[in-house]
């Protein structure tokens, strides 16, 4: 039988953490749009194809393959990908800024080095993929499906990630401030040295034993509901 932790958001100093920016994309100052949309289109017609050193804004792809395309040096802004498929490919210093996915497949690619700035991305999955160095920030990511992917350098700032899937995903150097991870399913996964203090985790699915959350950080409030679930009475607690 499953368990689940509920919690609150840490008040006060805790939460309070830097508002300094955070991204991994080595992208190309002011990049300019190089490519246009047909012209990206037909790139992504063929096999193995690579878009490289090009801006993109405004895009509207519906219906899209990527057919394991590689992409290097690319913002989009403000693009939407409706049922895109973008599985297989590999992203390389790309950021998506503003941008919203719809029903979208990033299933076995590989990103690395990508900012996801204020984009809506519900149910985008990442199944099985590799995710190396990528930050989320203010973004809607519910639903995400991260399940047995490998995640090595995550850093995700006040980004909804509700009822997000990590099953058997492995997990190295993730940040996460401010982030709504209620009822995201983690089991087979550990969040060992993940600080989860500042974050809203109530109803996080995890094994009976609970042994995913060991060694990760969370608030003392936090602490009082995870020992209730344990059926561990805290002294002086009122609500006991």
């Amino acid at each position: 039988m499953a368990g689940s932790l509920g919690g609150r958001r840490a008040p006060g100093g805790s939460a309070a953490r830097s508002s300094r920016p955070v991204g991994f994309a080595q992208v190309t100052p002011n990049l300019g749009e190089n490519l246009g949309r047909e012209g990206l289109l037909a790139l992504l017609s063929e096999d193995d194809a690579r878009v490289e050193n090009s801006a993109f804004s405004g895009l509207e792809l519906a219906g899209v393959s990527a057919n394991g395309a590689s992409f290097g040096n690319v913002v989009f802004r403000g693009c939407t990908f409706e049922r895109a498929n973008l599985s297989g490919c590999t992203f390389t210093d790309v950021v998506f800024s503003g941008c919203r996915f719809v029903g979208c497949d990033m299933g076995r690619s590989w990103l690395n080095r990508c900012d996801f700035r204020s984009c809506s991305a519900p149910g985008l999955t990442f199944l099985k993929g590799r995710l190396t160095g990528v930050s989320m920030t203010d973004s809607q990511m519910g639903y995400c499906d991260l399940s047995e992917a490998t995640v090595d350098r995550l850093f995700a700032r006040e980004t909804n990630l509700l009822e997000a899937n990590v099953y058997g995903t492995r997990l190295r150097h993730v940040t996460l401030e401010r982030c709504d991870l209620s009822r995201a399913t983690v089991f087979r996964a550990s969040l060992s040295g993940i600080d989860l203090s500042t974050c809203e985790i109530a109803g996080v699915r995890v094994s009976s034993d609970f042994h995913e959350l060991r060694g990760a950080t969370v608030s003392p409030e936090q602490a009082v509901q995870l020992a209730g679930l344990l059926g561990v009475k805290v002294a002086g607690d009122e609500d006991w």
